[in-house]
């Protein structure tokens, strides 16, 4: 009997430690960058319940923007915006050069990313600081900066996913071709703020 359960437990520990056993239990499907979509939908509802607010808003109003209210330069917003666009396309050359094992261009494409993050950052603080008017000036004036302050929150984050990337990439073995879902998740992301800032910038500036 004592046997017969010895050869049991080592015929048990066998399969276990076979190839084909120990990558049936250890493989299973990477399910990130779908939580990362399932997160970037939610913060697009919000979004458009902003966007929806402001419509209305603008509808039933007899003026748009009220009476008094300064107009919203545009070269500097249009700067921001070609800058923020712009960026999207820097950012993808970062992501398409980790996935071909290239970690120095990784770190170049998104530093240069970042750079281009910040003077966004930094030209829409130029902006609040010379716009001639204030939060609680009237419903324009607020919807304005609840809708541009939101935005820009969600650019500080994208800045500092991009960031992380780079302080992670120090190491130059933890992001590669077949590991990579912190730029992609980043890129993700950043694609996410600057098609919400398109839309943004037409129904607040353009309009």
């Amino acid at each position: 009997m004592q046997g017969s359960t010895i050869d049991e437990s080592k015929t048990a520990l066998n399969y276990h430690n076979a190839p084909g056993a120990s990558a049936e239990h250890e493989e299973h499907p990477d399910f990130r960058m779908f939580g990362v979509a399932v997160f970037l939908v939610a913060e697009s509802m919000i979004f458009l319940g902003l966007f929806t607010a402001f419509l209305i808003y603008r509808a039933i109003l007899p003026a748009w923007p009220p009476e008094g209210t300064p107009e919203l330069e545009l070269l500097l917003p249009g700067i921001n915006t070609l800058i923020l666009i712009s960026s999207s396309f820097v950012m993808h050359r970062g992501d398409t050069a980790i996935k071909k094992n290239d970690v120095s261009g990784l770190r170049f494409w998104y530093t240069i990313t970042a750079i281009m993050g910040a003077i966004f950052l930094a030209g829409q603080a130029y902006e609040y600081a010379h716009l001639g008017f204030g939060l609680t000036n009237n419903v324009f004036t607020s919807s304005f900066f609840v809708l541009t302050g939101f935005h820009g929150l969600h650019v500080t984050v994208g800045l500092l996913l991009i960031l992380s990337v780079l302080w992670r990439s120090r190491n130059p073995s933890h992001y590669s071709a077949e590991e990579h879902f912190g730029p992609e998740a980043a890129e993700l992301y950043w694609h996410f703020v600057d098609v919400v800032w398109i839309v943004l910038f037409t129904l607040v500036y353009l309009l």
